[in-house]
Formats: structure tokens, C-alpha cells, sequence
């Protein structure tokens, strides 16, 4: 498994599900489909995923600040 960064190619809106696809080695477009099927069971999806938007770093600034 990699680190969880978004990436900056292959990403729509804010690159959360590109991200947890590459961690969890599936297709972006599963994770995509994952995360909208689970939008329609109540739950804080949405805000998850506005929360993981913010608190992920971007993989430029993840490799500018790697050890």
C-alpha cells in the first residue's frame, strides 16, 4: 500500500477518491462508484469527504516535505 496523498493526474474534483483508490489498490472509477452508492445511505459521506479534501496533503507538497 502507498501513502495516502492526492495525486495531482487522475483526479476530479479533489482527488479523495484517487487517493484511497491508489491506498487500497483498486480502479479510481470503483472507488468513485464505491463513494456514491455510499452517499445514498445516511451518513456523513459528504463531509468525510470535504475533511479528507482538507487534511490530505497533495502529493507535490507530500514529496516537498518526505523526510
Amino acid at each position: 500500500m502507498s501513502s495516502l496523498a492526492r495525486p495531482t493526474h487522475g483526479r476530479m474534483i479533489g482527488g479523495v477518491c484517487a487517493a484511497l483508490a491508489r491506498r487500497f489498490g483498486t480502479s479510481n472509477g470503483t472507488m468513485r462508484v464505491i463513494f456514491l452508492v455510499s452517499c445514498l445511505l445516511p451518513g456523513p459521506q459528504f463531509l468525510l469527504y470535504l475533511a479528507l479534501w482538507i487534511l490530505l496533503p497533495s502529493e507535490e507538497k507530500a514529496a516537498r516535505t518526505a523526510w
